[in-house]
């Protein structure tokens, strides 16, 4: 038997016994339930129904736990996200971050990711000695590229998830936009421009490949 709530589906574990009353608890992502022979299914039901609540509280903490301890990688370096009640600041120490909750952290990574690339980008920019106007930066998430240039509205577009690899990672994919700007097509003469500001291209896209 499953169990609906909030749009998410649990599987419900039923063990009947000669007990008179019944116990709902969760044990990883299954319900629990602990209850006399006589007690049908539907009557399971109403009562998680009626235990909503407890049910939502139970599955916060579980998920709170599954987070603590669970590795992040930023800047190709993994850390270790905590998650602690009151705690007003988000505090580094020794490769762990200490937070109160992890939507704080997504916030943090969007925030550092930010102005990460925009000053990656303004370094790299001014690198080129070629006559090339200084481009937009949007930021998202893409599941294909690492970045794409839009040589029509002068803008680079970057991945978000380039923040858990390392600068020379980064650098590199600008690169690779910027030198769109000169030619838009991947000729010889492009990768010739993108080695002139990045010789070790080739071992850079590798190690992105991976």
């Amino acid at each position: 038997m499953n169990y609906v709530l909030d749009g998410k589906d649990y599987p419900v574990e039923i063990t009947r016994k000669s007990n008179k009353n019944t116990y709902i608890r969760f044990k990883g992502n299954v319900i629990s339930v602990s209850t006399s022979y006589f007690v049908t299914n539907k009557q399971i039901l109403k009562m998680l129904d009626q235990n909503q609540e407890f049910l939502r509280k139970n599955i916060a903490r579980i998920s709170k736990k599954e987070e603590n301890g669970k590795n992040h990688i930023i800047l190709g370096e993994k850390y270790d996200i905590i998650t602690m009640n009151n705690m007003e600041e988000i505090d580094y120490q020794n490769k762990k971050i200490y937070l109160d909750s992890i939507s704080k952290y997504d916030l943090l990574i969007k925030k550092e990711t930010k102005k990460l690339f925009e000053t990656r980008l303004k370094y790299n920019y001014d690198l080129f000695e070629e006559k090339i106007k200084f481009p937009s930066l949007r930021i998202r998430k893409m599941k294909t590229r690492w970045g794409v240039c839009n040589r029509k509205d002068i803008r680079v577009t970057l991945n978000s998830e380039l923040f858990k690899y390392g600068i020379e990672e980064i650098d590199y994919v600008i690169i690779h936009e910027l030198s769109h700007l000169v030619f838009f097509n991947h000729s010889k003469d492009f990768w010739n421009l993108v080695s002139k500001y990045c010789p070790r291209y080739k071992e850079i896209r590798k190690r992105l490949k991976e």
